[in-house]
């Protein structure tokens, strides 16, 4: 079905425009869902195809997938990235996508879901993963299920490049070990999922090969740079507009998932993701984010 063309739900944003690098880099055409006055040049600059609709247009959906071979989904409407994004597509947008994949018929649905979503009620945008996961599973969807840890490079990175600060920006505890994984790696992931042997209603969590602490990162860092590296809370006042991606959760929401992540809990069991997609170690995705921001690293 490589002629079919893969249906990326958040192509415009921060990850899911990396999923369709990915995807084209593995020779697969694809289609983007683009809400209408949103500027899709850069998307159709590289070949993309545009459909134009939304995922609270049900009718839209259908139409996008027409003839697609599978669907890549990495919107998130709790993000805030553009105007639009409200807890509503968590929901009813999610819940539309699953039912007009369901009426299509495509192959394999690939969600973007969150480490531990089963497990954490109490954080509205974790929960919501989990309940889009169960439709998929009640309306007999052929899906897969990627459940990452929190994104490094969009985390860290809140107030500019904490590598040229000297500081990695940081909510929370600094000791407590989670699990980090990249925003390239788990693009590369979603876009292999496409194609992978990976069983129909699998859920596979994304990470590294061990949690860390940002204290942990940032020990690490300073070794890879040859500098001190240290650990600072996330400026206060920032916009939307002013983080990498836009991503700033409603507070209530950010402050559920903080108190989760004191828990020590938010940890991957990365054995399947090895088997499928490889596992990267700490130390080399941390390296490989210090030199995709421009410094070099040492050993």
């Amino acid at each position: 079905m490589e002629s079919s063309p893969v249906l990326v739900v958040g192509g415009t944003g921060y990850l899911g425009s990396q999923v369709v690098t990915a995807l084209l880099d593995r020779g697969r055409q694809v289609r983007a869902l683009v809400r209408p006055g949103s500027d899709a040049a850069r998307l159709e600059a590289a070949g993309v195809e545009i459909a134009r609709g939304d995922m609270m247009d049900p009718g839209s959906l259908v139409r996008a997938m027409g003839d697609v071979d599978a669907v890549v989904t990495t919107a998130a409407g709790y993000t805030g990235h553009s105007q639009g994004d409200t807890s509503e597509i968590d929901v009813v947008g999610n819940r539309n996508l699953v039912d007009s994949a369901a009426q299509v018929g495509v192959r394999r649905f690939v969600l973007t879901s969150i480490l531990t979503c089963d497990q954490t009620p109490q954080i509205p945008h974790f929960w919501h993963k989990k309940l889009a996961e169960d439709r998929l599973e009640d309306k007999h969807v052929s899906f897969v299920a990627l459940r990452p840890g929190a994104l490094l490079d969009q985390a860290a990175r809140f107030g500019g490049d904490p590598f040229a600060r000297g500081s990695l920006s940081w909510l929370g505890s600094a000791s407590v070990p989670l699990t980090f994984v990249l925003s390239t790696d788990l693009a590369s992931y979603l876009a292999a999922a496409v194609d992978a042997d990976i069983a129909a209603g699998e859920r596979i969590d994304i990470g590294w090969d061990r949690p860390v602490s940002i204290q942990d990162v940032a020990e690490i860092s300073s070794r890879l740079l040859g500098r001190q590296i240290g650990v600072g809370p996330r400026p206060t006042g920032m916009g939307a507009a002013e983080a990498p991606g836009g991503v700033v959760p409603v507070s209530d929401d950010m402050a559920a998932m903080l108190e989760w992540f004191e828990t020590g809990r938010y940890v991957a069991d990365t054995t399947r993701q090895g088997e499928v997609f490889g596992t990267p170690t700490a130390e080399d995705a941390i390296g490989r984010f210090i030199t995709s921001l421009g410094h070099p690293v040492h050993g």
